[in-house]
């Protein structure tokens, strides 16, 4: 079984399709059909359900993906592991960040580790904290950002803890108060970044604990924009404290339980990590914990 092949029908699982593979991995869909083919040949069973235009994985299909990202992960580690025979004279750090705290926490981090290795590629992958947990277990990604609770498939290191706070425009009647609780907005519309966004979860599920079904006015993926609905008035948004008091919001701290922003630096468990890697993690340890 060829890596190429395993990588192709890996593709299509993730993009649901063939001609969406086709074009992430740069070749054409009857090219993509073809490997597919021919992996089905060689296993004796057909990985995919063709119902009309849609896929869906068989028994066997699910195996082999499965089996698939851990094969393709352990090359992907032993290419690194053996250009790290290198040193850090050269290299390339997969490292993916959430939009919601890039600018604020990494980019100083970013600059001292360019400054210190000017040789490492630094290849980022903006997501959602949900969906960089994928990515990270995939192999696609070294080290990325997310909130605990992580499964156990994963090793971290702590960033930082915060706070949520509540972002409401300035003339609304609860921005007086010291804190507040979900039950105080639980007539309020909430504007949430987009699922897969950690941070949605975490207010989601601190709603289903209170048995609040709270109305979603809006959804992004961008934190300029949910400021700035929260701000015009048409909902409440929610944002880490550090993250809000860089901006020119108005806000008022979340006294929910279990509801803190506990920022951390996840690897997949048992992978090998790179010496780019290592000296990230080590840096932006050093950094916030000055």
């Amino acid at each position: 079984m060829e890596f190429n092949a395993l990588r192709t029908f890996v593709e299509v699982v993730r993009q649901n399709g063939f001609s969406a593979a086709a074009k992430v991995i740069f070749t054409t869909q009857s090219s993509v059909s073809k490997v597919i083919k021919q992996l089905e040949h060689e296993i004796g069973a057909p990985l995919f359900n063709r119902i009309g235009h849609r896929i869906t994985l068989t028994a066997v299909g699910d195996v082999v993906y499965r089996r698939g990202l851990r094969i393709l992960a352990e090359r992907d580690d032993l290419m690194v592991e053996l250009g790290d025979l290198q040193g850090l004279k050269r290299g390339t750090l997969r490292l993916g960040i959430s939009p919601i705290n890039t600018s604020t926490l990494f980019a100083p981090v970013f600059a001292l580790y360019r400054n210190q290795y000017p040789a490492i590629d630094i290849k980022l992958v903006e997501q959602g904290g949900e969906q960089l947990r994928e990515q990270v277990l995939a192999g696609n990604v070294d080290v990325a950002v997310a909130l605990l609770p992580v499964p156990d498939d994963f090793e971290w290191q702590e960033v930082t803890r915060e706070p949520l706070v509540a972002v409401l425009p300035p003339e609304h009647p609860l921005i007086k108060s010291k804190a507040i609780n979900l039950t105080d907005l639980q007539h309020e519309p909430f504007i949430l970044f987009e699922t897969g966004y950690s941070i949605s979860r975490v207010i989601l599920d601190a709603c289903k604990r209170r048995g609040l079904q709270p109305t979603i006015a809006a959804r992004s993926n961008q934190t300029e924009f949910v400021v700035a609905l929260a701000m015009s008035g048409l909902g409440v948004g929610f944002l880490p404290r550090l993250i809000a008091e860089h901006r020119a919001v108005t806000y008022v701290l979340l006294a929910e339980p279990d509801t803190e922003w506990h920022l951390v630096m996840i690897w997949r468990k048992g992978a090998y990590l790179s010496n780019a890697a290592r000296a990230w993690l080590e840096l932006a340890h050093s950094y916030h914990r000055t």
